[in-house]
Formats: structure tokens, C-alpha cells, sequence
């Protein structure tokens, strides 16, 4: 497989997941431009990748414009195909914008930008990003946003629950999802869904800033390795 990684205007994570994907994955990696109007070769075997960062500086609302970028047309019938999408950050903003993905990420709750590392258990494993989390994993995971608190109304997120796309909610170091560690105000503590079909992604917290020994913490491998595993 390959995996696509877009840049926009303002994307600030896309070397940084170039690199895990790259370097550490030792994944083939093509980079594609907000402009471009295709995916250059990449089929429904592979994975676009929306990385995090403020593309067009955050204006009108995080990812609204970025969602009218050319690529975007290529990313929702890529999507749509079957194709396999993962946003991570402003990646998520972007694939609730263009409607890839249920509901929206709002302003955090204490109105601040928040830079630290949040815990996270898996809901389930049976998603191409969640495959190799186990029940017993709490993962360790850097977020950094501004906007990252989940909101969709009550009918759709138990819509969410019996269809299997809620994948991660932030808990304490020992696993326990609690209001009192939910960094942002998310609805149920929701860090990242999956859409219906299961092969659209979308986290608020960063694994490509802890997937490799050298920054001292590997968490975010597993996701990683669950989706290469996953789509080969």
C-alpha cells in the first residue's frame, strides 16, 4: 500500500507524518498539494492522510476552507470508493467539514489552546486503525488544539455507538474513561470516530509526535501498524 499525505496552506504536522510514515513505517509516501486535482496513482488500497496544523490560518472555521481545496474532490471520491482517509488534528476538522465524517469539533471547553499528553483507550478493535489495540492498551498520545471538543446531537451518537464509530475516548493513565480527565469538553469523551463504512478516520490527538524511540514514547506506532496490517 501507499499512503497519501496533503498539504495545505497552514499544514504544519505534514513532515513530521511523512516522516513516521516514511522513515519509521518504511511506507511509500506520495505528497499531494491542496491543488492538485487527483491522487496521483493512489487506489483504493491506499491511504490520504490529513495531517494536522491550520490550514488557510483556521479562518471562517477550522477545515471549512480547506474542505473547498481541488484535492478535496479527489479525497471524497477516493472515500467513497472504499479508499481509506485519516485525519489527524485539522485533518479531523476537515473530513466533519466536508462531511466524511459525523458531527463537529468546536471550540475547547476552557476556551484555551491545549499542548500536553492525554490517555486513550481503544472502544473496539474492529477498524483498520484500531486492529491491534487491545482492551488492556492505554495509550499515551500528545494533543494540541484549540478546537477539538466532539459535538454531534444525542440521536446520532448512539447511531455512532451501535455502528461501531466511536474509536477512542480520553481516560486516566489506568484506562478509566472519566469526565474529570476530558481535556477538551468532547461529548463522551470522544478523541476519534470512523465513519459508517468504516475506512474514513478521524483523532484529535497526534500519533505521529509518539511513534518512535527516539521522542520517548512509541504509542502511536500501534495505530500505525494496525493500518498497514490492516490494508495489506
Amino acid at each position: 500500500m501507499k499512503f497519501g499525505v496533503v498539504v495545505f496552506p497552514g499544514s504544519n504536522c505534514d513532515k513530521d507524518m511523512i516522516h513516521v510514515l516514511r522513515d519509521v513505517m518504511k511506507q511509500e509516501v506520495v505528497e499531494l498539494w491542496h491543488k492538485d486535482a487527483d491522487l496521483k496513482g493512489l487506489t483504493e488500497k491506499d491511504c490520504v492522510v490529513l495531517p494536522g496544523g491550520f490550514s488557510y490560518g483556521d479562518y471562517l472555521r477550522c477545515g471549512a476552507i480547506a474542505n473547498l481545496s481541488p484535492i478535496m474532490a479527489a479525497v471524497k471520491e477516493h472515500a467513497a470508493k472504499g479508499g481509506y482517509v485519516f485525519g489527524v488534528c485539522n485533518g479531523f476538522q476537515i473530513l466533519c467539514e466536508s462531511g466524511l465524517l459525523p458531527g463537529a469539533l468546536l471550540r475547547n471547553d476552557g476556551q484555551l489552546f491545549i499542548c500536553e499528553n492525554v490517555y486513550l483507550t481503544a472502544t473496539h478493535q474492529d477498524s483498520a486503525l484500531t486492529s491491534l489495540v487491545t482492551q488492556d492498551d492505554v495509550l499515551k498520545i500528545p494533543i494540541a488544539h484549540a478546537e477539538g471538543r466532539y459535538h454531534a446531537d444525542e440521536a446520532t451518537l448512539k447511531q455512532m455507538m451501535k455502528n461501531g464509530q466511536i474509536l477512542f475516548q480520553y481516560c486516566d493513565s489506568e484506562g478509566e474513561v472519566d469526565p474529570d480527565v476530558n481535556p477538551n469538553g468532547a461529548v463522551w469523551n470522544i478523541a476519534g470516530i470512523c465513519n459508517e463504512g468504516k475506512n474514513v478516520f478521524g483523532m484529535m490527538p497526534h500519533p505521529e509526535r509518539a511513534a518512535e524511540a527516539a521522542l520517548g514514547n512509541e504509542d502511536g506506532r500501534k495505530l500505525f501498524e494496525s493500518l498497514i496490517q490492516s490494508i495489506n
